[in-house]
């Protein structure tokens, strides 16, 4: 995703409209997510928001990390054994992590729908979408790993 100001002006309307202050931390925070090109952990965006405010705390990026969640401006996702990822609250999506290379693929929410209504009507379990995050393998170490085993002497 590149820089979307329209991001940040929106991220700064909806902390106005749930009548909470606005910072610069805050701002700092909403900039640093409409600029990410993907997910990012709570680490790299600490990082960068030091990188433009030095004063600000770990904990006070968590903080602000949580009040946007509350007001549903992010949405964190759990990718494997990762660290959790956030990023600007936007179309419900999924995620295919890969095991070997680490490589995190966004695909639609559509795709578990099936799973959805099987999970509601079987367990009266609702699946929270945005938090789906399936292991296994991308094509592309898939076929490192074909490769590897035609490779090999008998």
């Amino acid at each position: 995703m590149t820089t979307s100001r329209a991001d940040e002006d929106t991220v700064v309307s909806l902390i106005r409209g749930a009548a909470k202050r606005v910072t610069v931390a805050k701002r700092t925070v909403a900039e640093v997510l409409a600029s990410a090109p993907g997910h990012l952990t709570t680490d790299e965006i600490t990082h960068e928001v030091q990188e433009r405010l030095p004063d600000v705390s770990p904990s006070t990026v968590y903080r602000i990390l949580e009040e946007f969640e509350e007001l549903n401006i992010v949405v964190h996702a759990h990718l494997g054994q990762h660290a959790a990822v956030y990023h600007l609250a936007g179309a419900v999506h999924g995620h295919l992590t890969c095991e070997d290379c680490h490589a995190t693929f966004e695909i639609p929410a559509a795709h578990f729908d099936a799973l959805s209504k099987k999970l509601l009507t079987t367990y009266g379990f609702h699946l929270d979408r945005h938090h789906v995050a399936l292991s296994g393998t991308c094509d592309a170490c898939q076929a490192v790993r074909h490769a590897t085993i035609a490779t090999r002497p008998d």
